[in-house]
Protein backbone atom coordinates (compact mmCIF):
# COMPACT_ATOMS: atom_id res chain seq x y z
CA UNK A 1 0.00 0.00 0.00
CA UNK A 2 1.44 3.33 -1.09
CA UNK A 3 0.27 6.59 0.43
CA UNK A 4 0.60 9.58 -1.92
CA UNK A 5 2.81 12.37 -0.57
CA UNK A 6 2.86 14.39 -3.80
CA UNK A 7 0.97 14.38 -7.10
CA UNK A 8 3.41 15.10 -9.93
CA UNK A 9 0.80 14.86 -12.71
CA UNK A 10 -1.97 12.50 -13.83
CA UNK A 11 0.50 9.68 -14.48
CA UNK A 12 3.11 10.12 -11.72
CA UNK A 13 2.87 10.41 -7.94
CA UNK A 14 5.41 10.34 -5.10
CA UNK A 15 5.16 7.95 -2.18
CA UNK A 16 7.30 6.30 0.53
CA UNK A 17 8.50 2.69 0.39
CA UNK A 18 8.93 0.25 3.28
CA UNK A 19 12.47 1.56 3.89
CA UNK A 20 11.17 5.09 4.39
CA UNK A 21 12.64 6.23 1.06
CA UNK A 22 10.80 8.56 -1.30
CA UNK A 23 9.85 6.88 -4.58
CA UNK A 24 7.97 7.77 -7.77
CA UNK A 25 5.08 5.63 -9.00
CA UNK A 26 4.16 5.64 -12.68
CA UNK A 27 0.86 4.51 -14.15
CA UNK A 28 -1.88 5.84 -16.46
CA UNK A 29 -4.23 8.00 -14.41
CA UNK A 30 -2.57 7.12 -11.10
CA UNK A 31 -2.56 10.78 -10.03
CA UNK A 32 -5.88 11.80 -11.58
CA UNK A 33 -8.03 13.66 -9.00
CA UNK A 34 -5.75 12.40 -6.21
CA UNK A 35 -4.66 14.37 -3.15
CA UNK A 36 -1.92 14.06 -0.53
CA UNK A 37 -2.53 11.10 1.84
CA UNK A 38 -4.74 9.29 -0.69
CA UNK A 39 -3.77 5.68 -1.39
CA UNK A 40 -2.35 4.94 -4.84
CA UNK A 41 -4.28 2.26 -6.72
CA UNK A 42 -1.85 -0.66 -7.00
CA UNK A 43 -3.59 -1.94 -10.14
CA UNK A 44 -2.47 1.25 -11.93
CA UNK A 45 1.21 1.01 -10.95
CA UNK A 46 3.37 0.19 -13.99
CA UNK A 47 6.78 1.17 -12.61
CA UNK A 48 8.33 2.17 -9.28
CA UNK A 49 11.34 4.47 -9.49
CA UNK A 50 13.61 4.29 -6.46
CA UNK A 51 16.55 6.67 -6.93
CA UNK A 52 19.89 6.76 -5.13
CA UNK A 53 19.48 10.32 -3.87
CA UNK A 54 16.86 13.01 -3.37
CA UNK A 55 18.62 15.15 -5.97
CA UNK A 56 18.19 12.49 -8.68
CA UNK A 57 14.57 11.96 -7.61
CA UNK A 58 13.88 15.71 -7.90
CA UNK A 59 15.38 15.77 -11.40
CA UNK A 60 13.20 12.85 -12.43
CA UNK A 61 10.09 14.61 -11.12
CA UNK A 62 10.97 17.66 -13.22
CA UNK A 63 11.64 15.50 -16.27
CA UNK A 64 8.32 13.64 -16.18
CA UNK A 65 6.48 16.96 -16.24
CA UNK A 66 8.12 17.95 -19.53
CA UNK A 67 8.27 14.73 -21.55
CA UNK A 68 5.46 12.69 -23.13
CA UNK A 69 4.46 9.66 -21.07
CA UNK A 70 5.09 7.26 -23.97
CA UNK A 71 8.69 8.49 -24.22
CA UNK A 72 9.26 7.81 -20.53
CA UNK A 73 7.67 4.36 -20.81
CA UNK A 74 9.81 3.39 -23.80
CA UNK A 75 13.01 4.79 -22.30
CA UNK A 76 12.41 2.93 -19.03
CA UNK A 77 11.88 -0.27 -21.02
CA UNK A 78 15.15 0.37 -22.87
CA UNK A 79 17.07 1.01 -19.63
CA UNK A 80 15.67 -2.12 -17.97
CA UNK A 81 16.65 -4.10 -21.08
CA UNK A 82 20.18 -2.66 -20.89
CA UNK A 83 20.49 -3.59 -17.21
CA UNK A 84 19.34 -7.14 -17.87
CA UNK A 85 21.45 -7.79 -20.95
CA UNK A 86 24.69 -6.14 -19.79
CA UNK A 87 24.34 -7.20 -16.15
CA UNK A 88 26.26 -4.12 -14.99
CA UNK A 89 25.58 -1.56 -12.30
CA UNK A 90 24.33 1.69 -13.85
CA UNK A 91 24.11 5.05 -12.11
CA UNK A 92 20.47 6.08 -11.58
CA UNK A 93 21.14 9.26 -13.54
CA UNK A 94 20.70 7.22 -16.73
CA UNK A 95 16.92 7.40 -16.18
CA UNK A 96 17.26 11.17 -16.54
CA UNK A 97 20.09 11.64 -19.03
CA UNK A 98 19.11 8.92 -21.53
CA UNK A 99 15.36 9.64 -21.31
CA UNK A 100 15.96 13.34 -21.88
CA UNK A 101 18.32 12.63 -24.79
CA UNK A 102 16.06 10.12 -26.55
CA UNK A 103 12.91 12.20 -26.13
CA UNK A 104 14.73 15.17 -27.69
CA UNK A 105 16.11 12.92 -30.47
CA UNK A 106 12.58 11.72 -31.30
CA UNK A 107 11.32 15.30 -31.46
CA UNK A 108 14.28 16.36 -33.61
CA UNK A 109 13.55 13.48 -36.00
CA UNK A 110 10.02 14.80 -36.51
CA UNK A 111 11.52 18.22 -37.30
CA UNK A 112 14.14 16.65 -39.61
CA UNK A 113 16.96 17.97 -37.39
CA UNK A 114 19.02 14.86 -36.67
CA UNK A 115 22.57 15.07 -35.29
CA UNK A 116 25.58 13.24 -36.69
CA UNK A 117 27.93 11.49 -34.25
CA UNK A 118 31.54 12.44 -34.98
CA UNK A 119 32.82 9.63 -32.73
CA UNK A 120 30.61 6.84 -34.09
CA UNK A 121 33.53 4.82 -35.50
CA UNK A 122 35.43 4.97 -32.21
CA UNK A 123 32.33 4.14 -30.16
CA UNK A 124 31.63 1.04 -32.27
CA UNK A 125 35.22 -0.11 -31.67
CA UNK A 126 35.69 0.68 -27.97
CA UNK A 127 32.20 0.13 -26.54
CA UNK A 128 30.88 -2.81 -28.57
CA UNK A 129 28.39 -4.28 -26.02
CA UNK A 130 26.99 -0.82 -25.26
CA UNK A 131 26.75 -0.01 -28.96
CA UNK A 132 24.78 -3.22 -29.58
CA UNK A 133 22.38 -2.15 -26.83
CA UNK A 134 22.08 1.19 -28.62
CA UNK A 135 21.00 -0.62 -31.79
CA UNK A 136 18.45 -2.64 -29.77
CA UNK A 137 17.11 0.63 -28.36
CA UNK A 138 16.61 2.01 -31.88
CA UNK A 139 14.65 -1.14 -32.76
CA UNK A 140 12.41 -0.67 -29.70
CA UNK A 141 11.74 2.97 -30.62
CA UNK A 142 10.93 2.02 -34.21
CA UNK A 143 8.66 -0.82 -33.08
CA UNK A 144 6.78 1.20 -30.44
CA UNK A 145 6.67 4.66 -32.04
CA UNK A 146 7.32 4.02 -35.73
CA UNK A 147 10.27 6.45 -35.55
CA UNK A 148 13.50 5.41 -37.31
CA UNK A 149 16.51 7.17 -35.79
CA UNK A 150 19.94 7.28 -37.45
CA UNK A 151 22.61 4.76 -36.48
CA UNK A 152 24.45 7.74 -34.98
CA UNK A 153 21.94 7.67 -32.13
CA UNK A 154 23.04 4.14 -31.21
CA UNK A 155 26.46 5.67 -30.61
CA UNK A 156 25.05 8.41 -28.39
CA UNK A 157 23.07 5.80 -26.44
CA UNK A 158 26.26 3.75 -25.98
CA UNK A 159 28.01 6.81 -24.51
CA UNK A 160 25.15 7.32 -22.05
CA UNK A 161 25.43 3.67 -20.99
CA UNK A 162 29.20 3.83 -20.48
CA UNK A 163 28.70 7.13 -18.69
CA UNK A 164 26.32 5.39 -16.27
CA UNK A 165 28.78 2.48 -15.85
CA UNK A 166 31.69 4.77 -14.99
CA UNK A 167 29.55 7.28 -13.08
CA UNK A 168 30.85 10.24 -15.05
CA UNK A 169 29.17 12.76 -17.38
CA UNK A 170 28.53 12.67 -21.12
CA UNK A 171 31.04 15.45 -21.85
CA UNK A 172 33.80 13.48 -20.14
CA UNK A 173 32.76 10.35 -22.04
CA UNK A 174 33.41 12.17 -25.32
CA UNK A 175 36.85 13.18 -24.00
CA UNK A 176 37.58 9.64 -22.80
CA UNK A 177 36.70 8.24 -26.23
CA UNK A 178 39.10 10.69 -27.91
CA UNK A 179 41.76 9.90 -25.29
CA UNK A 180 41.51 6.15 -26.00
CA UNK A 181 41.80 6.71 -29.75
CA UNK A 182 44.85 8.97 -29.33
CA UNK A 183 46.63 6.54 -26.98
CA UNK A 184 46.03 3.65 -29.38
CA UNK A 185 47.50 5.72 -32.23
CA UNK A 186 50.55 6.56 -30.13
CA UNK A 187 50.95 2.86 -29.31
CA UNK A 188 50.65 1.70 -32.95
CA UNK A 189 53.06 4.38 -34.18
CA UNK A 190 55.61 3.62 -31.46
CA UNK A 191 55.69 -0.14 -32.00
CA UNK A 192 54.95 0.08 -35.74
CA UNK A 193 52.33 -2.67 -35.49
CA UNK A 194 48.62 -3.22 -35.91
CA UNK A 195 46.93 -4.26 -32.68
CA UNK A 196 44.83 -7.41 -32.50
CA UNK A 197 41.44 -5.97 -31.63
CA UNK A 198 40.01 -9.45 -31.01
CA UNK A 199 42.55 -10.36 -28.33
CA UNK A 200 41.88 -10.51 -24.60
CA UNK A 201 44.83 -8.22 -23.86
CA UNK A 202 43.42 -5.57 -26.23
CA UNK A 203 40.05 -5.78 -24.50
CA UNK A 204 41.70 -5.41 -21.10
CA UNK A 205 43.73 -2.44 -22.35
CA UNK A 206 40.56 -0.66 -23.53
CA UNK A 207 38.92 -1.29 -20.14
CA UNK A 208 42.02 0.08 -18.40
CA UNK A 209 41.98 3.19 -20.58
CA UNK A 210 38.28 3.79 -19.82
CA UNK A 211 38.96 3.87 -16.10
CA UNK A 212 42.21 5.76 -16.65
CA UNK A 213 40.21 8.41 -18.51
CA UNK A 214 37.59 8.49 -15.78
CA UNK A 215 40.28 9.17 -13.16
CA UNK A 216 41.95 11.75 -15.38
CA UNK A 217 38.83 13.84 -15.99
CA UNK A 218 37.63 13.52 -12.39
CA UNK A 219 41.02 14.65 -11.04
CA UNK A 220 41.55 11.33 -9.26
CA UNK A 221 44.86 9.51 -9.17
CA UNK A 222 46.22 6.09 -8.32
CA UNK A 223 48.52 6.56 -5.33
CA UNK A 224 52.20 5.74 -5.55
CA UNK A 225 52.59 2.86 -3.10
CA UNK A 226 55.13 0.37 -4.40
CA UNK A 227 58.15 2.33 -5.64
CA UNK A 228 60.35 -0.77 -5.75
CA UNK A 229 57.93 -2.56 -8.10
CA UNK A 230 57.62 0.57 -10.26
CA UNK A 231 61.41 0.72 -10.65
CA UNK A 232 61.56 -2.99 -11.48
CA UNK A 233 58.88 -2.62 -14.20
CA UNK A 234 60.65 0.44 -15.58
CA UNK A 235 63.94 -1.47 -15.84
CA UNK A 236 62.55 -4.82 -17.02
CA UNK A 237 60.26 -3.34 -19.69
CA UNK A 238 62.31 -0.30 -20.69
CA UNK A 239 61.02 -0.20 -24.27
CA UNK A 240 57.38 -0.30 -23.11
CA UNK A 241 58.07 2.26 -20.39
CA UNK A 242 59.38 4.65 -23.04
CA UNK A 243 56.04 4.33 -24.84
CA UNK A 244 54.25 5.01 -21.54
CA UNK A 245 56.40 8.16 -21.18
CA UNK A 246 55.28 9.35 -24.62
CA UNK A 247 51.66 8.79 -23.55
CA UNK A 248 52.40 10.61 -20.29
CA UNK A 249 53.81 13.59 -22.20
CA UNK A 250 50.75 13.63 -24.48
CA UNK A 251 48.44 13.69 -21.44
CA UNK A 252 50.51 16.46 -19.83
CA UNK A 253 50.51 18.62 -22.97
CA UNK A 254 46.84 18.12 -23.91
CA UNK A 255 45.15 17.78 -20.51
CA UNK A 256 47.72 19.35 -18.15
CA UNK A 257 47.84 16.28 -15.91
CA UNK A 258 50.94 14.54 -14.55
CA UNK A 259 50.74 10.75 -14.42
CA UNK A 260 51.81 9.12 -11.18
CA UNK A 261 54.44 6.41 -11.09
CA UNK A 262 51.68 3.90 -10.41
CA UNK A 263 49.75 4.98 -13.54
CA UNK A 264 52.95 4.73 -15.58
CA UNK A 265 53.56 1.23 -14.23
CA UNK A 266 50.05 0.02 -15.14
CA UNK A 267 50.35 1.55 -18.62
CA UNK A 268 53.71 -0.16 -19.12
CA UNK A 269 52.37 -3.56 -18.11
CA UNK A 270 49.37 -3.25 -20.46
CA UNK A 271 51.63 -2.10 -23.30
CA UNK A 272 53.90 -5.09 -22.76
CA UNK A 273 50.96 -7.50 -22.83
CA UNK A 274 49.21 -5.99 -25.83
CA UNK A 275 52.38 -6.06 -27.98
CA UNK A 276 53.41 -9.59 -27.06
CA UNK A 277 50.74 -11.15 -29.29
Amino acid sequence: MYKIIKVVNNNFVCSINEKGEEIILRGPGIGFQKKINDIAEESRIEKIYSMSSQSVLNKLQSLVNNIPLEHIQICTEIIEDIKTKLDKRLNDNIYISLTDHLSFAIERKRLNLEYRNALLWEIKKFYQPEYQMGLRALDIIKDKLGVSLLEDEAGFIALHIVNAELDTNIGDMMKITTLIQDILEITKNYYQIELDEESLHYERFIVHLKYFGQRLFNNKTVKDDDFQLQEMIKTSYSKDYQCAEIIGNYVKEKYHRELTGEEMMFLTIHLKRITME
